[in-house]
């Protein structure tokens, strides 16, 4: 079976039930104003779908999508302050340095600075706009 990806070039599923990608949904308070940071900021490319249904915006970057939904509350809630710890998404990125140097030269909020973690990933945690956790790494070994 062949799948077409948002950038209009194909993808062949190699078996049966294998899952392809995953996308992140986040709710926010201000949809055009966090599409704008994660634009100007974090390198995504964001296509509207405003006239629809169900109004959202899609963020691209990569082989990475973030989906954006008007929220009808006015502010986020992230998984640290819900459940004690935890990020909001994790994106694995295979030069976590240069990542690093990116996004911190455009200054972007970084609460955790690159390290390797007890866990054996390489990895950095940045705050985003709406106050979400953000990882970038990879694992190592």
């Amino acid at each position: 079976m062949v799948y077409i990806t948002e950038d209009n070039s194909q993808m062949e599923a190699a078996e049966p039930n294998t899952l392809l990608q995953s996308h992140c949904v986040f709710p926010v308070p201000d949809i055009k104003k966090t599409a704008r940071y994660y634009s100007d900021m974090l390198g995504f490319r964001a296509v509207e779908y405003l006239d629809v249904k169900e109004p959202h915006i899609c963020l691209y970057r990569d082989d990475t999508e973030i989906i954006l939904l008007q929220a009808n509350t006015d502010r986020v809630h992230p998984n640290r302050e819900l459940y004690g710890y935890g990020e909001d998404a994790y994106f694995i990125t295979r030069h976590p340095q240069e990542m690093y140097d990116e996004l911190a030269g455009k200054g972007v909020q970084i609460v955790r600075p690159l390290t390797l973690t007890d866990y054996n990933n390489y990895e950095f945690i940045i705050e985003d706009i709406d106050g979400r956790h953000i990882a970038f790494g990879i694992k190592q070994g």
